[in-house]
């Protein structure tokens, strides 16, 4: 929702209603949860973006920490075995993985993300299935239409999954209403979840929760977690990559 104001600027409440198919009493709700976080203010019928600062567009994140990303593309790759269907999730990481998955045997890829598309269409040895929708610029993904519905016959082996943050508290979250819905369903399809993040999204935490740490089957990571998350990696047998 908070990326959906911020490209409108102003919208009512109405308007965000009928787009995230919610009900108002959602909306009222979340729509607080930003007000107290300064994110929006409040307007006749609506709300307006607050901008102390502008939202990174996809290209720009692209060059952030790329070196870490194509580490933990490297790593995450390991968690996949020839014949594997791999969900690829958005974000700019995730694609970071392609190249990897590529040398392997009989690898089909299902994802939402137009960057995960572009990269995966570079390899004849990858089957690439899409998710189709409306086209956000700012997450460079789908939604809607097709989108998680599309998830709902196809067996997944692995998830590879990207998270805005990732806390104790609240586990995965992710900022955006879409996003978030099409993170839920690929996390309940009933494949290995393979947490791609680099230390900086650690300890932080959006507006939307889509996972728990504990539900993982993996972590792939550009450094060593701290104790607090070491711990319940421990202790739910969650299999930990990063780069030494």
């Amino acid at each position: 929702m908070e990326a959906c104001i911020l490209e409108q600027n102003t919208v009512t409440l109405e308007s965000l209603s009928s787009g995230f198919g919610v009900s108002m009493n959602t909306i009222r709700r979340d729509v607080n949860e930003l007000l107290k976080r300064g994110r929006v203010r409040k307007i006749y019928g609506g709300v307006a973006a607050v901008r102390t600062e502008e939202m990174v567009p996809s290209e720009r994140r692209q060059v952030i920490n790329m070196t870490a990303k194509e580490e933990i593309g490297h790593l995450a790759a390991e968690f996949v075995k020839d014949g594997d269907v791999v969900f690829l999730d958005s974000g700019t990481t995730v694609p970071c993985v392609i190249p990897h998955l590529a040398e392997k045997k009989e690898i089909t890829i299902l994802t939402y993300s137009l960057a995960a598309m572009n990269e995966a269409a570079k390899y004849p040895s990858l089957k690439l299935i899409s998710l189709g929708g409306y086209y956000n610029r700012q997450t460079d993904s789908f939604f809607g239409l097709s989108g998680a519905d599309g998830l709902g016959g196809i067996s997944i082996d692995i998830v590879l999954i990207a998270a805005t943050g990732v806390s104790v508290s609240n586990g995965l979250t992710n900022s955006s209403y879409f996003e978030t819905e099409m993170k839920k369903q690929a996390v309940s399809s009933g494949g290995k979840t393979v947490l791609m993040a680099d230390a900086s999204k650690f300890g932080k935490a959006a507006l939307r929760s889509f996972c728990s740490i504990q539900d993982l089957y993996g972590i792939a990571t550009d450094k060593k977690p701290e104790k607090k998350y070491l711990d319940i990696i421990k202790e739910n047998g969650i299999l930990l990559k990063y780069r030494s």
